[in-house]
Parts: structure tokens; C-alpha cells; sequence
């Protein structure tokens, strides 16, 4: 947006917030090449710039130049966007005055040197590898969990940076309900006798063929590779600093072509969205998503309700036969239940519908339980094995197959989880609402034409940036507040398809 065309007030505050956001987005380019392309010997320089970055960024963002841009703003009362805009700037204002430079940076380095020792534990299956980055990451979260409580817990604080209004009392309901709707599913489909037969989708896989098949479909939908990237990583992840610049990363396995391809359609889901925010407001307060758990809605919309139908296996599988020529030739309703199985298994960003929010769920009471200070850090390899028993009945056999799995403690991203459910309970919800206001959807991606869908994802979600509240965005998207039942009615529908229950 051209400043000529905006009062003088906003004008002086988006000028004082370009080096905060600058500044992030260099931050985040640094911290996507430690975990693509950095070599092991550029750790400790990596924490030293990431250090230097997010202290710079604190400066800018609670200097008294900032607060009188702020204040200006503030004494004339805007309504509309600029409202948002301001009270959007106020939060990130209030939160760093809060938190000491001190803290921002010890906690910035803190989780660069954790990140690496993270990378080597799980390479080499050994917990007390990261053990020490991981207590100094926990004291420090709670340190600045502690600065801007306001009265709440420590967990409810850590909350409202992913997710804002999100508390403990709310989401532990949420959690509570689903295990007593997604356990007794769980056992239906184990004791339905029903043996999915997960052949079409195991083999050998080259795993150039699989990144070329995994491009060429995400950029067949829609990501657009001129503004983006894929590239291994330890952690499928995706990071935006610009609509022109959003990047992808990916993992594989050689025996099996699931975890590559939907690993892909999820971090292309993120993708997707950060092309779609708002080019008027970029390198604004309200330039970015409204938060993680709309986020991950698009993550998991396109991954689970769009990858793994019939109508969208309908046009890719002539594709998959073309880039794996050797594979078994199998047709759409052979692969189908393939990638719908119900299964307790151990990593979380491989697991089924049906499971996945269990996962979420352990990993939620698990942090409960160490920001309460109810769980020691050398107690966590076996408090996540006993959680996994109850909650899934498997153990996992090695740390690096439990508590090793994820790259999100290691960044500090703790009351991240409870936003995957959100996101899974959202993206349900919102292509229910697509499916009455798209005419034949299920036709338009048998067909491979995909347009209808992400226009209308980037109409109701993708360009609102943070001009809304989530709840605000669901329901103006959808008619209704959000809620679990079009996911369960999902996972019923498929549940009944494969397994008959």
C-alpha cells in the first residue's frame, strides 16, 4: 500500500515497524539455512547473528520511537483495518517492553545451539545429547513466559503466542472430548478384522523421483515456484519473509512414497497461505497470518481432505504412474484406503487422521506438566514413553522414534502443539463450507483444476491476514463457530469406507 494514501499517524508507524519486521524475516532466512544448507561448524557463529538479530529487533520494537509512533496512532481513535493495525502493534509493543534484551537474546542463541544439538541427539538416538540445551531452552521460556503473564499461567502465556486468546481451561476440554470420541474409533477399526492392504503405496522409491513428483504436484495445484522453494531438512517445515519468497522443505522414505508426497502437500498448504496474505499490508503488524492454528488448517486441508480423496487421486494417479514407471500399477480405489488406515503408530507428522490429535494431546500434557514443574527435564524420555503407552498403547524404541521427534522444543515453540488440533478442526470445518459454495468440487479436482478451491481459501482466509480474529475468520468463512463435529464427521466417513465401522 502506497503511504501517500494513508494518514500521517499510520504512515510513522509502519515506518517505525519496518526494522522489526526486517529484522525477523532476516532472522528466519538465517534459521532455514541452519536447517538446509549450514554446515555443523557454523553453529556457534549461527547463535551469535540469530543473537545480535532478535536483540536489534527488540530494540526497535519497544524503543520510545516506537512507542510515540504508537501513541500518535492511538489519539486518533481509528476504526477499521488501521484500528487493527494499531492494536496489533500495541501487543507486540506491550510484549517486548515486558521481556529484557537481555532475555531476547539469550533465549535467540540459546535455541540456535539447541537446534544443533537437537540435529545430532536424534542422528545419533542419544537424549543426553540435548539434554542441557534443552533445560537452558525450558528455564528461558519460562522466564519469558513469566514477563508476560499478567496474571496467567506460565502454560496460558506460551499459549497466546500461537494461538491469542487460547488458555489451558479451554483446549483441555477440547482434548479431553476428543480422546473419548477418537479412542473408542481407534478400537473399532482394530477390531473391525480389516487388513488394509498398504502395498500400492510401498516399494522402491528414487528419492529424486519423489521430490520431482512431490514439485510438480504442489506447483500443479498452485505454489508458485517463482516465489518459493523445496529443499531437505531434518523437520518438513515451511517459512515465509514475503509472498515472493516462501520456502518449503521436505523429507523421504525410499520404501514408501506417503510421508515425502503428503509432507509436501502440508508444507505447500503453509505455502500457499503466506503467498496468499495481503500484499497491501506486508512488512506491516498485520501483514501476516492471524495465527497458527488457521495456519495449520491449510496445512491439513490440502494434505488430508484434498490429498488423500478419490477425486484428487483420480487426476494424480496417471502422474504417479508416469514418475514410477517400475511401480506395481494399482487403480484409485486400491490406493484409497491405503491412506486412510487407522493405526497407533510412534512419529506424529506420519501418523493417520484418526491418531494424529493424539499425538497433539501427549505432547500438550507433557508441557503441562513441565511449565507447572511437575516433569524434569531427565524425567522426559520416559514420561513421553509412558504418555505414548496410554494414550496410543505403543512405546517408541529408541529417542529418536519419541521424545527426539520434533524439531519445535528445540526452537523454543513451546504451546505450539494444541494449534495442529485447531488447525485439524478448522480445515474440516472450512471445506465443509467450500463443498456447499463451490460447485462440484469433488468434479473440479478429479479434473486437476484446482483454482476454484485455493480462490476461495485465498477470498475467506489467505487475504484477511490478521485483519481478523481467528474465531472472527471461521465463522464469517463458514456460518458457525468452530467446532469438532465436521472433522469427526470426516474421520467417521472414511472410517465407515475402509473399515466398515
Amino acid at each position: 500500500m502506497s503511504t501517500e494514501s494513508l494518514p500521517p499517524a499510520i504512515t510513522g508507524l509502519l515506518e517505525a515497524y519496518r526494522p522489526v519486521h526486517d529484522l525477523g524475516a532476516s532472522a528466519s532466512v538465517l534459521s532455514w539455512d541452519q536447517e538446509t544448507m549450514m554446515p555443523p561448524g557454523g553453529r556457534e557463529a549461527r547463535g551469535r547473528l540469530l543473537g545480535t538479530l532478535a536483540g536489534l529487533r527488540h530494540q526497535f520494537l519497544s524503543s520510545s520511537e516506537f512507542a510515540d509512533a504508537l501513541a500518535a496512532c492511538e489519539s486518533e481513535q481509528f476504526e477499521g483495518s488501521f484500528a487493527t493495525l494499531v492494536l496489533e502493534a500495541r501487543r507486540a509493543h506491550d510484549r517486548a517492553t515486558k521481556i529484557p534484551a537481555r532475555l531476547t537474546t539469550a533465549l535467540a542463541e540459546a535455541e540456535s545451539k539447541g537446534l544443533a544439538d537437537w540435529q545430532r541427539a536424534r542422528a545419533a538416538d542419544d537424549f543426553s545429547i540435548f539434554r542441557d540445551s534443552l533445560a537452558r531452552i525450558i528455564e528461558l521460556v519460562g522466564e519469558k513466559a513469566d514477563c508476560t503473564a499478567d496474571g496467567r499461567s506460565r502454560y496460558d502465556a506460551l499459549l497466546d503466542l500461537y494461538e491469542p486468546g487460547s488458555t489451558e481451561a479451554d483446549l483441555a476440554p477440547l482434548f479431553e472430548g476428543l480422546r473419548a470420541e477418537l479412542a473408542p474409533l481407534v478400537q473399532a477399526a482394530a477390531q473391525s478384522g480389516v487388513k488394509v492392504d498398504e502395498s500400492p503405496a510401498q516399494g522402491a522409491f528414487d528419492p529424486d523421483a519423489q521430490y520431482k513428483f512431490g514439485r510438480e504436484t504442489a506447483a500443479a495445484i498452485g505454489f508458485d515456484f517463482e516465489s518459493g522453494r523445496l529443499d531437505l531438512a531434518a523437520h518438513p517445515f515451511c517459512t515465509g519473509f514475503d509472498p515472493g519468497d516462501v520456502r518449503l522443505t521436505w523429507r523421504h522414505q525410499d520404501d514408501d512414497f506417503r510421508p515425502a508426497l503428503f509432507g509436501i502437500l502440508h508444507e505447500m498448504g503453509h505455502g500457499l497461505y503466506e503467498q496468499g496474505l495481503p500484499a497491501a499490508w506486508q512488512g506491516s503488524p498485520i501483514g501476516s497470518a492471524v495465527g497458527l492454528g488457521v495456519h495449520e488448517s491449510q496445512s491439513r486441508l490440502w494434505e488430508n481432505l484434498v490429498g488423500r480423496s478419490a477425486a484428487f487421486w483420480t487426476w494424480l494417479l496417471p502422474r504417479f504412474r508416469a514418475a514410477f514407471p517400475e511401480h506395481p500399477q494399482f487403480e484409485v480405489d486400491q490406493i484409497v484406503p491405503a491412506l486412510h488406515t487407522i493405526r497407533p503408530s510412534l512419529i506424529r507428522v506420519e501418523a493417520d487422521e484418526a491418531t494424529y490429535n493424539l499425538h497433539v494431546a501427549a505432547r500438550f500434557d507433557l508441557e503441562r506438566r513441565l511449565f507447572r514443574g511437575d516433569l524434569r527435564v531427565d524425567d522426559l524420555p520416559e514420561a513421553w514413553a509412558a504418555t505414548y503407552q496410554e494414550l496410543l498403547g505403543v512405546r517408541a524404541p529408541s529417542a529418536a522414534d519419541g521424545v527426539l521427534q520434533d524439531i519445535h522444543w528445540a526452537m523454543g515453540a513451546f504451546g505450539y502443539f494444541p494449534t495442529y488440533t485447531l488447525g485439524n478442526l478448522i480445515a474440516a470445518q472450512l471445506f465443509e463450507a467450500a463443498e456447499k459454495n463451490i460447485s462440484d468440487l469433488e468434479g473440479c479436482l478429479s479434473r486437476g483444476e484446482f483454482g476454484p478451491l485455493l480462490e476461495w481459501l485465498r477470498g475467506h482466509v489467505h487475504q484477511h491476514g490478521k485483519l481478523h480474529t481467528a474465531d472472527d475468520l471461521v465463522r464469517a468463512a463458514t456460518g458457525s463457530a468452530l467446532s469438532p463435529a465436521a472433522f469427526l464427521r470426516s474421520l467417521r466417513a472414511s472410517a465407515a469406507q475402509v473399515y466398515g465401522i
